[in-house]
């Protein structure tokens, strides 16, 4: 499960308001802002978070000593797009 600084920089990177990310996850622009905050909130809530952005191209970085993290994934680019 994704913690609240990832919810934040995944929305960030991707360009996406509060009420976007609400909207993407079916869930309130208060809901995403609470749990931003660090607020808890229910498990199937933060998963509706999560597969929001994960659905959006965002890729969860465990914490690994270093603190968790995010990144972008990298668009597929086609042989007809490498042409131009």
């Amino acid at each position: 499960m994704i913690f609240p600084i990832q919810c934040k920089m995944a929305r960030v990177a991707l360009g996406l308001g509060v009420r976007q990310l609400a909207a993407a996850a079916r869930v309130s622009p208060d809901t995403v802002a609470r749990f931003e905050r660090g607020e808890d909130l229910r498990e199937r809530t933060v998963e509706a978070l999560q597969k929001a952005l994960e659905a959006a191209g965002v890729d969860f970085i465990a914490s690994n000593g270093g603190g968790p993290g995010v990144r972008l994934r990298l668009a597929t680019v086609r042989p007809a797009d490498e042409a131009k």
